[in-house]
């Protein structure tokens, strides 16, 4: 953030206290904005109605026409008079010189408005709690990592953008199915100190062209639509109590920080797609039967599709190990923890050396019971057949 001159200012949300005048702040897990100077609160309304879900088709045919690029926007600061910016990505937050907490309204910025969002349930304090407990849980981590990131690691609640997506579909695809088989053949084994011939069950596999058709419904297909948090991190904070969604309002980001959504509704349905197209494999593996299945081609019609746009909460902070950060994430309804961590290279060296001994004293042991049985009933082993799926596939 930066002190810059005053051009055109941003619509944005104050919520006073009607006892002192202080700006109240969200009180994660309450339906309260609460004042942190006199304890006054203010009840935030439960708006009535369904969580709608609005038509893919029409956001699509307005982005292709219209892709807007707002300009930074200066930030005017009622309780300091200071002038400022939030990074592109953000419309609620702080001011840096005072504090006071600013929700700046989405209209001006983007073409499409969040209608909906979980409320924090899990507080600063709790998270804290969360985030000591998986720094002690860490394996491998070195000793004094877990000084260093309690020393430094300054929480901030935060809101990020999500896309949900909806849609049927349809899929045609060719394959093969291959059923297990057995043939007899002759094998050379040791009896004693003799080899001799054995007829044995070999396992074969018989390979069938196939081609059908499966279909699916997709229901709130979730997809992160910030780039500030690794998708990686933000799929493993899954799942959310998405059937708790609430109206948007204001009245819950006061406090916490909030982002503009950064991936475009069109590149969000191209990840969701590829989701949907994970469990397409899955079904169309089961429909082949058979032992294994081998997946050529797949097509894929998409249609009754529908989106929604929400906001969810997590706690987020990093900590430096050793000029290093490592970031982690907090689910701010689940309490599930991700992030990055720092590994002793001493603790895995000294863990790996002692499985090595586990296995030698092991083998040892084995070798010793399987001479034994080859004296007696010779050595000989095919491996048995599996229902491990055996994809092969290209995309149309």
């Amino acid at each position: 953030m930066k002190l810059t001159k005053v051009t055109e200012e941003p619509v944005s949300e104050r919520f006073p206290c009607k006892q002192c005048g202080a700006i109240l702040k969200y009180a994660p897990g309450t339906q309260h904005q609460v004042c942190v100077y006199c304890n006054f609160e203010n009840y935030i309304e439960l708006h009535a109605g369904v969580i709608k879900e609005y038509p893919l088709p029409e956001a699509l045919k307005k982005l292709s026409e219209h892709r807007p690029v707002p300009p930074k926007k200066q930030i005017h600061c009622d309780e300091c008079g200071a002038t400022f910016q939030f990074e592109s990505s953000v419309h609620s937050g702080e001011c840096p010189f005072c504090g006071t907490p600013i929700v700046v309204s989405t209209l001006q910025s983007k073409m499409i408005q969040p209608k909906s969002l979980l409320p924090f349930s899990i507080d600063r304090k709790t998270a804290h709690k969360l985030f000591d407990n998986w720094l002690k849980g860490l394996w491998f981590a070195p000793n004094a990592v877990k000084k260093f990131a309690r020393r430094d690691t300054k929480l901030r609640g935060v809101y990020l953008p999500y896309w949900t997506f909806d849609s049927e579909t349809v899929t045609r695809y060719h394959g093969e199915r291959g059923d297990v088989y057995y043939v007899r053949q002759n094998v050379r084994v040791r009896r004693g100190n003799h080899l001799v011939t054995e007829v044995r069950r070999v396992p074969k596999i018989r390979w069938t062209p196939v081609s059908g058709r499966v279909s699916r419904f997709f229901d709130d297909v979730l997809i992160g639509a910030s780039r500030s948090l690794p998708r990686r991190i933000a799929d493993a904070l899954e799942p959310w109590d998405l059937d708790q969604l609430t109206p948007y309002d204001e009245k819950y980001l006061s406090g916490f920080q909030s982002e503009f959504y950064q991936v475009e509704i069109d590149k969000g349905f191209d990840y969701a797609k590829q989701v949907m197209d994970n469990q397409i494999y899955r079904d169309i593996a089961f429909d082949i039967g058979g032992a294994h299945q081998r997946i050529h081609s797949t097509h894929t019609a998409h249609t009754e599709n529908t989106y929604k746009h929400c906001l969810l909460p997590i706690w987020s902070a990093a900590f430096r190990y050793r000029d290093k950060s490592y970031r982690f994430v907090i689910n701010g309804r689940t309490g599930a923890v991700q992030g990055d961590r720092p590994y002793s290279v001493w603790k895995i060296a000294f863990a790996v050396l002692a499985a090595l001994i586990i296995f030698a004293t092991g083998a040892i042991v084995t070798d010793g019971m399987r001479a034994d049985n080859i004296h007696r009933q010779g050595d000989y082993y095919y491996p048995q057949p599996t229902n491990d799926y055996n994809y092969q596939y290209k995309r149309y």
